[in-house]
């Protein structure tokens, strides 16, 4: 500014509270000043900007106003003036304020106070920024040019600075041992307008050497801090990370447990219900009888079968009634169905033994265990009893959360749930569903009020829903948390007769983990094994005639179906082989032609699976133990081996029974057991049969498998030798010979012979061989 110009800051003239206008539509100037105009009230208060500043600095002789600089956010405004040469900015200060002080201004938003008009002294910068006033400033010191130094201004300089413009509540230093620069103090008001009218008329001061500002001066630099409040709240929280972190973890379980949990049951319960919803709608029933009677009039036979599916229940009527006695009967004890896959289990329980349950659920463990990661195995296991809301997002969420209260606090806070605790959560809310759905028609009046609500469910066993758990230790490990968890649950739930529990499973090792559970009860088992010729027949008999009277194809001519017989007895009475025959058969082609389909398709799954994959080091077999099962199933009579042949044989004798379970999991073999001792070896299915006969007529194949086997048993028998070896090197080498040592070395020498032997054999079959495969073109 010129040495004849001036500059006043009048503040409490806008109303600072309304800053959210400028984020609007008002976001101009004149927008603002006319959005005040509309509000304003002159003959109760002054309000008009132009009128405020007026009536503030009034005209003079002495000087002139120039220009008037709005400053909205802060609620006042920057007055500019040219005075006269032999007129100081000192008097027009005090005029001023001697004025307002006769002739006080009350602005309609704030008529408690009144307008206040400071004359700046320093180099005020005029920005637009978004910067909230607030009463406590920082005031930084900078030097005057770039290689001088600023003073550290002491406490009572900094009073006597900014004491004339209000109240100061407290001045606080920069610690000593700070190393930020430039250094600083913070300057607090009582009042907000205090600090914006230090502000505006401070910033950009130049202290000189004189009052303090050392050798070359110090220039203060001012911006608002702003005040948090309840500084010393949260100063405590932050400072005590042990306590607080904890806290807030079991509130927000508490709160979770609260709000979400009796919604998730209500959903759950909403689910197991459903799957009576038809029979209790009187207007649904009505429709399919009316549909059922229309399709008896049309088509002339009931649509009741349409897998013809009527002879392999009839086969298996007994076991249907049977698990339907059991579920009238009040033991507390599993109820196990297992059997190959494709033998039928879940239709027989579902569809047949189940069909007029009123409330059941399914749980499918395959479904769960084939997730990847804890969070897709959490949605799924949600999902299959209807556990919702979920929120399995945040689990990642809190994860970070819990690792970075571990690492300041130590420990874990809780935040994040793994995988055993929210499958606990969904199980857990599932058990109190199913019992509020057994419990929902029980009266205070009843004759059986004074039973607890275990043994009222004791005493009516039909009551309770049934629970499914289908492909029970499917993929399973060791340490398998969710079938751990499930089996547990399904435990408490048969243990506090809540609901029955059928556990459906191809792993005939079953009994292991749910003895664990239930260590003092005896299983209710039903195994389902191939159906027999007879019955296999009739089943794709039935099916034919179904398709054929549905309108889908003719019936068959008996030349059709020539070698049916032979080919039934080749699937083994699986029903799912015999299903896909009778499709076939049914689309046009001959029984054999559909058979060796069949085979075809098996041969690649066990070309796939078993011996061309390459090994993982989670595979607990060897492509040459595979290729030798079924080298040896495939050239015996009547597809059975000897468990205990195999066992002992060359291949298996490290981890032997290990491996076979293994390869039974994976359903190349099944095992079967006399008095709880495995004894015979079969094919994984009936089928297979054929598919390793096939495999061993291929003879590029069978030579290069043979000839890893032999390469295999040569590599042992030299490994063999070398032992051998060795102790007769460390025996010759003794001083003298004792004659004890004789029988030993003999021993050694017989051993060293007849592994010699057997690579000779190996060696001639491995030459053998390889010409077989010279000559395959």
């Amino acid at each position: 500014m010129k040495d004849n110009e001036g500059l006043l800051f009048v503040n409490n003239i806008f109303p600072s509270k309304l800053q959210w206008l400028l984020l609007g539509s008002f976001s101009g100037m004149h927008s603002y000043e006319e959005a005040v105009k509309r509000i304003n009230r002159p003959h109760f208060a002054a309000s008009d900007t132009r009128q405020i500043i007026n009536r503030a600095i009034p005209p003079n002789p002495n000087y002139e106003v120039q220009e008037v600089i709005p400053r909205f956010r802060e609620g006042g405004a920057f007055v500019k003036y040219i005075r006269k040469a032999d007129i100081k900015d000192t008097e027009i200060e005090a005029s001023i304020t001697e004025h307002l002080r006769e002739h006080p201004i009350r602005p309609w938003f704030n008529p408690f106070q009144e307008v206040r008009v400071s004359r700046v002294i320093g180099r005020p910068w005029i920005e637009d920024l978004y910067r909230i006033p607030s009463p406590r400033l920082k005031v930084s010191f900078f030097p005057v040019s770039p290689e001088a130094s600023a003073a550290d201004l002491s406490i009572e300089t900094l009073y006597a600075l900014f004491r004339g413009y209000g109240k100061i509540e407290d001045i606080e230093k920069q610690p000593s041992d700070s190393k930020v620069s430039p250094r600083y103090a913070y300057v607090e008001f009582s009042r907000l307008k205090y600090a914006v009218t230090a502000k505006n008329c401070m910033h950009g001061f130049t202290l000189p050497e004189q009052e303090g500002g050392g050798k070359s001066g110090t220039r203060l630099k001012i911006k608002y801090e702003r005040k948090i409040k309840l500084s010393m709240i949260k100063d405590w929280l932050l400072s005590h990370p042990r306590i607080v972190i904890p806290v807030i973890a079991a509130l927000i379980a508490a709160i979770t447990v609260t709000i979400f949990d009796p919604m998730r049951t209500f959903f759950i319960e909403m689910k197991i219900k459903s799957t009576a919803q038809g029979e209790d709608n009187n207007a649904i029933q009505w429709i399919r009888k009316q549909v059922s009677k229309a399709n008896m009039m049309y088509f002339g036979h009931k649509r009741a079968d349409p897998r013809g599916l009527t002879a392999i229940w009839e086969d298996r009527q007994d076991d249907i009634t049977r698990l339907q006695s059991w579920l009238m009967e009040n033991v507390e004890t599993f109820i196990v169905v297992h059997g190959p896959r494709g033998s039928g289990k879940r239709e027989l329980v579902l569809n047949r033994a189940l069909i007029d349950h009123k409330y059941k659920i399914v749980i499918d463990c395959k479904q769960i265990q084939d997730a990847r990661g804890d969070t897709a195995k959490i949605a799924r296991a949600a999902s299959q009893v209807g556990y919702r809301p979920l929120f399995s997002w945040m689990n990642s969420i809190s994860s970070f959360i819990d690792l970075a209260a571990q690492g300041m606090i130590g420990t874990k806070a809780g935040f994040s749930e793994t995988l055993d605790a929210q499958l606990s959560n969904i199980w857990q809310n599932t058990a109190t569903a199913l019992k509020k759905v057994a419990l929902e028609n029980r009266r205070k009046n009843d004759k059986d009020s004074h039973l607890t609500d275990e043994e009222y469910l004791e005493a009516y066993p039909e009551l309770r829903p049934v629970v499914v758990i289908d492909n029970y230790l499917h993929n399973a490990s060791e340490n398998s948390v969710v079938y751990d968890k499930i089996t547990e649950w399904a435990a408490g739930l048969t243990a506090g007769n809540i609901a029955h529990v059928i556990f459906l499973t191809t792993d005939v090792s079953f009994a292991k983990p749910l003895s664990k559970a239930l260590p003092n009860s005896v299983f209710r088992t039903i195994a389902l094994g191939e159906c027999s010729l007879d019955v296999g027949r009739k089943f794709v008999m039935n099916h034919l005639n179904y398709e054929a009277r549905d309108g889908k194809a003719h019936p068959q001519h008996p030349e059709d179906l020539e070698g049916l017989d032979d080919c039934i007895q080749i699937l083994g009475g699986r029903v799912t082989d015999l299903e896909f025959m009778a499709h076939r058969v049914q689309a046009g082609e001959t029984p054999r032609g559909a058979v060796n389909r069949i085979v075809e398709q098996s041969v690649s799954e066990v070309l796939k699976m078993f011996l061309l994959t390459p090994e993982t080091m989670e595979q607990q077999w060897t492509h040459e133990q595979a290729w030798f099962l079924i080298k040896k199933l495939a050239k015996s009579k009547d597809g059975e081996l000897s468990y205990n042949e195999i066992v002992i044989s060359d291949l298996f004798k490290d981890n032997g029974e290990i491996t076979l379970r293994a390869l039974e999991h994976a359903e190349l073999i099944s095992i079967t057991s006399a008095n709880g001792c495995p004894r015979i070896i079969r094919p994984g299915r009936p089928v297979l049969l054929a598919a390793f006969k096939k495999l061993l007529d291929h003879k590029p194949l069978s030579s290069r498998m043979d000839l890893t086997i032999i390469a295999q048993m040569i590599n042992k028998e030299n490994k063999s030798i070398g032992k051998y070896e060795e102790e007769l090197s460390r025996l010759g080498s003794l001083p003298k010979q004792p004659r004890e040592l004789t029988t030993r070395i003999q021993w050694l020498l017989d051993k060293v012979y007849s592994s010699q032997n057997k690579i000779a054999k190996y060696e001639k079959e491995s030459a053998f061989l390889q010409k077989v495969l010279q000559n395959e073109h």
